[in-house]
């Protein structure tokens, strides 16, 4: 009798641990509880590797000055591995990346890494949109109530994908779901979601914020929401959309949800999954493996994979006038109007944010862009119109602050566009006969 209480007190022990260990690593991971286990953690060699690839001859110089910084400010933030792109008028101009993809086997960061973007995925979903608005598939200004044949929730019956896209729809963000099965589930991490409408399950019974259009509530729920609506419009599914419509015409090869379906295709040989990474607040060398999760019911608004090449050429895609329309762009671009007639705070679009960059010489030009904060890795995606430019920056850790991270693409986008004005330059000089001095 004794042995068998033994046994038995020992399983529900095993089982109250089973239950409740991922949504204490949930807290440690938020530097709100401490790590139990001290080991585990490996530190970040002196030495980091470095690779560069040069497409367009011309730019070598600046790729040169923009790997140098990319170094020191991968030094500085104590990243593990930084890999970033830079694409101009369709073409890709120089891809770079310093640090390791995993410290334990000392595998270098390269322009080919697949990393996790978080929430630039919501520039990728916004992308499909403005695919299917110009094949007529959806109208951005439709209720919900006329897309769902059986909506999910009531309270969502007057909700658009205009509002879904903009965070003006009133839907609550992770934390503020009071579905609490579903708050759990985004806490654990420990469910996979292959329909985008089984993910809706995990919030379909919260409470709104606000009635449709009356304030910008950030909410990746809101984009998951999206991609429901999207996928009740086309007979395929959002995954297959994607695929069909955005990835494969602008070969973004290398952009994948993390657990792959059987019908997505899967990363080459020449490309691998960075190891993501978690860092003590003010640790400065030292780094361990961030725990397992899965990310498929959040896939639209933060769960998507990439590279910091694939990235700059959805970049691109946005701005090609035979890939998405120029009057959609323009809209999409747009920050949009809540009911009160004004502009949100953010400035947000349709899924980007809009703001302008100062290049010096009293010139500013308007940016699109839209970053991404995921369990151990960080992204950011900006694209500047007037110069048909683009640059991604990717990272496998999380810094404090996002800005920590992103800080250095303003630089990196001074460097190539100062060299594409004297390009510009250059060729009208030589288009007006103008010697130019030896």
């Amino acid at each position: 009798m004794k042995y068998k209480k033994t046994v038995a007190v020992t399983v529900l022990i095993g089982v109250f641990f089973y239950f409740t260990y991922p949504i204490y690593q949930f807290y440690t991971h938020k530097h709100k509880a401490p790590m139990l286990t001290p080991w585990g953690y490996e530190s970040l060699p002196q030495n980091a590797p470095q690779n560069s690839k040069v497409y367009q001859p011309h730019f070598t110089n600046t790729a040169e000055k923009a790997l140098h910084r990319i170094g020191q400010h991968r030094a500085a933030i104590n990243a593990p591995g930084l890999s970033i792109a830079v694409a101009i008028k369709q073409e890709l101009v120089w891809a770079g990346a310093s640090g390791w993809a995993d410290v334990a086997t000392n595998t270098p960061m390269t322009p080919n890494t697949i990393v996790r973007i978080g929430s630039t995925s919501k520039a990728l979903t916004a992308t499909g949109l403005a695919r299917m608005v110009q094949a007529q598939a959806i109208s951005l200004d439709r209720p919900l109530s006329a897309i769902f044949t059986e909506l999910p929730n009531q309270a969502w019956a007057d909700i658009t994908p205009r509002q879904l896209a903009s965070h003006s729809a009133g839907m609550p963000h992770y934390k503020e779901n009071t579905d609490y099965y579903g708050l759990l589930k985004s806490i654990t991490l420990n469910g996979h979601y292959k329909n985008v409408d089984d993910a809706v399950r995990l919030f379909d019974g919260s409470e709104t914020l606000s009635a449709p259009g009356e304030k910008f509530y950030y909410s990746s729920l809101g984009t998951v929401l999206l991609s429901a609506a999207m996928q009740s419009s086309v007979e395929t599914t959002y995954q297959q959309w994607m695929q069909e419509q955005v990835l494969a015409p602008l070969a973004m090869h290398s952009t994948l949800p993390e657990q792959p379906l059987p019908s997505s295709h899967h990363p080459q040989k020449d490309q691998q999954v960075a190891t993501f990474y978690w860092q003590e607040k003010g640790e400065q060398r030292r780094v361990r493996k961030w725990r397992d999760v899965d990310l498929s019911h959040r896939l639209a608004g933060g769960g998507w994979l990439s590279t910091s090449k694939d990235l700059v050429k959805l970049g691109q895609g946005f701005m090609d006038n035979n890939f998405i329309a120029t009057s959609i762009k323009d809209e999409f671009w747009t920050p949009q109007i809540l009911n009160s007639g004004k502009a949100n705070h953010q400035n947000y679009g349709i899924g980007w944010r809009v703001h302008t960059l100062s290049l010096g010489d009293d010139e500013e030009v308007t940016y699109a862009h839209h970053g991404g904060v995921s369990k151990g890795a960080q992204s950011f995606l900006v694209v500047v119109p007037k110069y048909k430019l683009s640059v991604a920056l990717n990272i496998n850790s999380n810094t404090e602050e996002f800005h920590e991270f992103s800080s250095i693409v303003g630089e990196i986008i001074r460097l190539f566009i100062a060299e594409r004005k004297t390009q510009i330059k250059e060729n009208a000089e030589g288009d007006l006969g103008i010697a130019r001095p030896l």
